[in-house]
């Protein structure tokens, strides 16, 4: 089953779920009854989240869900009644730190007037975040045949809107050279994607951002500056001092 069907079910599921419970708390069912069972699930459901986050933050998207139910402190199929397939559950977690990301960058576009100050800001306050450990795939993703993809992006700053390119041989949509993409029309990613976009172009514009660095770029610094230590003093330390050095790699020089 593809992502989007799963999380479409996980969607139905939910909204039935919330329906039969009002249903029964109308009904003969005493409400009294009821309403710890909703604190409870609602409660189970918040652990669940926060375990996925720590779990595959830690160990990449492809960590077993019993790996979550443990860190949750639930059984397994508690996950599974919340979540129909782990393909729901990552999903879920990928869109709330795409959305935190993009939530971000507005606000460093917002409160920074100076390009670099804007685009320093939002790697900094993403990098301490974490957020970089739980981008999903499709913002990662960079196409190689650079001509096209100025070409491409060039058009799609003149229309404003997202553009996608597929593989030859493949089907597949990539991201190509920061530009505006989403798979299974996953807006929230075009909407992170073209918001970075704006930090990018203004700092290039500004003469402070390296020409050849696209957004692309600036996401794949946000992963790999978040590394995951024990330690929440040495990955703060660890993290800070990669993204010093990141950061001076991206500003532009004199000639």
């Amino acid at each position: 089953m593809h992502i989007q069907d799963t999380w479409s079910t996980a969607s139905a599921i939910a909204a039935g779920g919330g329906a039969m419970t009002a249903a029964a708390g109308n009904g003969r069912a005493d409400s009294s009854r009821t309403t710890p069972l909703r604190v409870d699930a609602q409660r189970n459901l918040e652990h669940v989240l926060r375990a996925a986050r720590e779990v595959f933050g830690e160990s990449g998207y492809g960590a077993p869900m019993e790996d979550v139910a443990r860190r949750a402190r639930v059984g397994v199929g508690t996950v599974y009644r919340r979540f129909p397939s782990k393909d729901v559950l990552v999903r879920r977690i990928a869109e709330e730190e795409t959305s935190r990301l993009t939530d971000q960058a507005r606000a460093a576009l917002g409160q920074e007037d100076e390009p670099w100050s804007a685009l320093s800001r939002f790697l900094r306050t993403s990098v301490a975040s974490g957020a970089g450990r739980l981008l999903p795939p499709q913002v990662l993703r960079v196409g190689v045949q650079e001509d096209e993809a100025e070409g491409a992006r060039a058009a799609a700053e003149e229309a404003r809107v997202p553009q996608q390119r597929t593989q030859p041989g493949t089907g597949e949509l990539r991201l190509v050279s920061g530009n505006p993409a989403a798979a299974d029309d996953d807006t929230g990613a075009a909407e992170l994607l073209d918001v970075v976009g704006r930090l990018v172009d203004r700092a290039r514009t500004a003469g402070t951002l390296r020409p050849d660095v696209s957004v692309s770029d600036v996401l794949l610094v946000i992963a790999t500056a978040a590394p995951s230590l024990p330690d929440p003093a040495q990955q703060a330390a660890a993290s800070g001092r990669l993204l010093d050095i990141l950061l001076e790699g991206l500003r532009s020089r004199p000639v």
